[in-house]
């Protein structure tokens, strides 16, 4: 079949990949001059099989309410006159139950856990580097208040058959070493062993070569203005260049898809969660982390990608903006610098990309109501975590075969 992927991020370049490998004619479409460029680019490094949580949990709308007046918050709402913000913030809240919150965990653990097995069958396969580490993420608390939340987690992980570990300080230090300058500031953490860091836009680029020898056309610098649709099957997509024919369509344009599939009446719940992160020269490397360190007060994930360390973090509701606020990199300077104070702050890059979230956690995954067009997407902090799982299912769906796990409950039809 011809199959047409849009977007060009870490999502949209492994489809194309699996379509390929699979037999298909691939051809993808992106704005940008080249792949992952936008929430792709700098994103927090981190490939947290384990550390996968939704957002909406037990106890997060009196978190949030508390977080909105911290100096250093994890999340900022800027509110606005938009249906689109209200109606997912309304879903999210509704997400917030114990219940929800297992049923939502457990999806996402299966995502995952797929894509753990996934992305080694890509590496072996291509045998790409893109500063990779497998040395687990360690969820680092500052309180006991935290490490006592955290057994809902626990048990989240042990029921699904994630291994993990819960560390005392000096269990801390012996998985990341820098720590033992800042003993006093931790008491305890979570360990996810399984877990693994890299480094996004270098994985996107060298998987995107991969892609093209196996046949697949990558169309950069065009704009998508529509889907062609005739008699509630897809034919193609409408390009400002030309009319690209195609079998099927997958959209994986990450915020962006729902403006692009609402046209036929489809109701995408996800809305763009702003992040950000700095890129900062490692100048000590006795004061830098050795894998992932996620600091639960600020919700900041702090890694090490070769000689550089990457910190990301934070949620700001505001729409489609991209500005980038000088107090969100001082947050983010104030945790690496309060744990890993190893890098030339002075050199750090800043960065801002939209993070595609759904109201569950869960991205949408699978078909749509219109014959031959489907959907890859809301994937929000861990598109580049679930992006080689959430490939390999996007290409037996599209080729009529059945996934290797349950995929019924990932589409879009589920917000019916």
């Amino acid at each position: 079949m011809k199959v047409i992927v849009l977007g060009a991020g870490v999502v949209g370049v492994t489809s194309a990949y699996q379509l390929a490998r699979a037999g298909h004619e691939v051809t993808v479409v992106d704005r940008q001059e080249g792949p992952a460029l936008e929430t792709s680019f700098a994103n927090a490094g981190e490939v947290s099989f384990g550390y996968c949580s939704p957002w909406a949990a037990p106890g997060i709308p009196l978190k949030a309410m508390k977080w909105l007046f911290m100096e250093h918050a994890p999340l900022i709402l800027r509110p606005k006159m938009d249906t689109a913000m209200l109606s997912w913030m309304a879903q999210m809240l509704r997400n917030c139950t114990s219940q929800r919150y297992a049923l939502n965990k457990s999806r996402m653990l299966r995502i995952a856990d797929y894509a753990r097995v996934s992305l080694a069958d890509v590496r072996n396969e291509t045998g790409i580097a893109y500063d990779e580490r497998m040395q687990g993420t360690l969820q680092l608390f500052r309180t006991q208040q935290q490490l006592d939340a955290s057994a809902k987690d626990v048990k989240a992980l042990a029921a699904d058959g994630v291994p993990y570990e819960v560390l005392d300080p000096e269990g801390c230090i012996r998985v990341e070493p820098a720590l033992r300058h800042v003993r006093e500031k931790i008491v305890g953490g979570l360990l996810t062993p399984k877990d693994e860091t890299g480094d996004c836009f270098k994985f996107t680029n060298a998987l995107a070569l991969k892609a093209a020898e196996l046949g697949v056309t990558f169309v950069y610098g065009t704009n998508i203005k529509a889907l062609d649709v005739e008699g509630g099957t897809v034919r193609g997509v409408v390009t400002d260049r030309e009319t690209l024919r195609a079998d099927a369509v997958v959209v994986a344009l990450g915020s962006y898809s729902p403006l692009l599939v609402k046209q036929f009446d489809i109701k995408l719940p996800v809305y763009p969660v702003k992040g950000y992160s700095l890129t900062i020269p490692i100048v000590d490397a006795s004061r830098a982390p050795e894998s992932t360190v996620m600091d639960e007060t600020y919700k900041i994930a702090i890694t090490r990608l070769g000689d550089r360390i990457r910190v990301g973090g934070m949620a700001e509701i505001s729409g489609y903006t991209n500005d980038l606020g000088q107090k969100r990199r001082a947050t983010l300077e104030h945790s690496v610098t309060d744990l890993f104070p190893g890098g030339d702050i002075g050199k750090a890059d800043f960065w801002s990309g939209l993070r595609p979230m759904t109201p569950d956690g869960t991205p949408v995954i699978g078909p749509t109501k219109v014959k031959g067009l489907f959907l890859n997407t809301g994937h929000g902090t861990l598109g580049w975590t679930m992006s080689c799982g959430s490939a390999k299912l996007i290409s037996d769906l599209v080729s009529g075969r059945k996934p290797e796990i349950d995929a019924t409950d990932l589409a879009v039809s589920r917000y019916a």
